[in-house]
């Protein structure tokens, strides 16, 4: 199986000039897929009246009401899909695995199941409550992925760590389907959650998770050097100055309060993070230094993306953002897993 690295001599034929168009295009796509869920949905907005709406606001204009309805799910989308483009990039990197994904390793199975908990046990019912929730159940997954992955004597391969993600993620969905099933009232707050979707929010949510949002975000943008010379092995790392372990325990924080943030927000959406690294990977190369910040500018982008399609293709009703994106995500996890057998071979 290939690792997710490649470290700084393999990305050392892809010069500067080449990652900085690339960086520009990303922000021009962001942009308009910005715009795109601003304007289109249900009733459509041109663009001009969509620009006319952001900076001359007129509460009177139906078609401003309309721009402004939308603002809040398009800044969700923004925080929910960086947060897991880049904790994905950033798990890949530190568990050198092309595999890792929050979903595929369990991490958004464990932050559900412990919402579903507070909701079941607690009644919590806002994201403020689920935050802390979210954050513990991320924490724990993860660990018990890794140290069961870990057993034997190839330790966590990529393929172990998918099938302990795996098998976690089918236990704790059962149970949670033993808590729903006896209480309709936690179903019922369960239920639009549960789907991953960005259609509803407000913006105390996304004030609650932002903070920590921005704290995961500086964590993990600060470890690009740290991944690089990870893919080149501990004992490399070591040589370099670097502590692997303190660097992979700090990794892991960033990436708790990023997935933890995101299932708090928009519930448990998956294969974003497993796509925009290889995405970003064929086009600037395997350098963190550059995959982490471009993260934050291809996911959000394919997530807001996700959410306009879903708007459209079933009118007048709408098929949730995290749905389109496992459908997006499914074909890369099976290209991806194809390849690394080959790989092997």
């Amino acid at each position: 199986m290939e690792t997710a690295g490649g470290g700084p001599r393999a990305s050392t034929s892809i010069s500067v000039r080449r990652r900085v168009i690339w960086l520009v295009v990303l922000a021009a796509v962001l942009a308009a897929a910005a715009l795109a869920s601003l304007a289109v949905g249900a009733r459509n907005v041109p663009l001009p009246t969509v620009l006319d709406a952001l900076f001359h606001f007129d509460p009177g204009n139906g078609d401003h009401a309309v721009v402004a309805s939308r603002v809040v799910r398009t800044v969700a989308g923004l925080v929910v899909g960086a947060s897991l483009g880049l904790a994905g990039t950033s798990m890949q990197g530190v568990a050198r695995n092309p595999l890792a994904d929050p979903g595929i390793l369990g991490v958004n199975a464990g932050a559900s199941l412990a919402v579903v908990a507070g909701i079941f046990f607690l009644g919590v019912s806002s994201v403020s409550s689920y935050l802390w929730f979210a954050f513990a159940g991320s924490a724990v997954a993860a660990v018990v992925v890794y140290a069961v992955a870990s057993l034997g004597r190839s330790g966590a391969t990529p393929v172990k760590l998918a099938l302990a993600g795996a098998a976690m993620a089918a236990g704790m969905g059962s149970l949670m389907s033993a808590m729903l099933v006896t209480s309709q009232d936690s179903l019922d707050l369960f239920r639009t959650w549960q789907v991953g979707a960005l259609a509803g929010k407000s913006w105390d949510s996304v004030d609650a998770v932002l903070p920590f949002v921005i704290v995961g975000t500086v964590i993990l943008l600060a470890t690009g050097k740290l991944l690089n010379t990870l893919a080149l092995g501990d004992d490399t790392a070591r040589g370099l100055g670097h502590r692997p372990g303190l660097g992979r325990a700090v990794s892991a924080v960033g990436i708790v309060l990023l997935c933890g943030s995101a299932t708090a927000l928009a519930g448990p959406i998956g294969f974003i993070g497993l796509v925009v690294p290889h995405l970003l990977r064929a086009l600037v190369g395997p350098d963190y230094r550059w995959l982490l910040p471009m993260s934050l500018l291809a996911a959000p982008a394919i997530l807001l993306l996700a959410d306009v399609a879903g708007r459209v293709i079933l009118l007048p009703g709408e098929v949730p953002a995290g749905i389109l994106a496992a459908m997006m995500g499914a074909p890369v996890f099976i290209a991806v897993v194809r390849r690394g057998r080959q790989a092997e071979l």
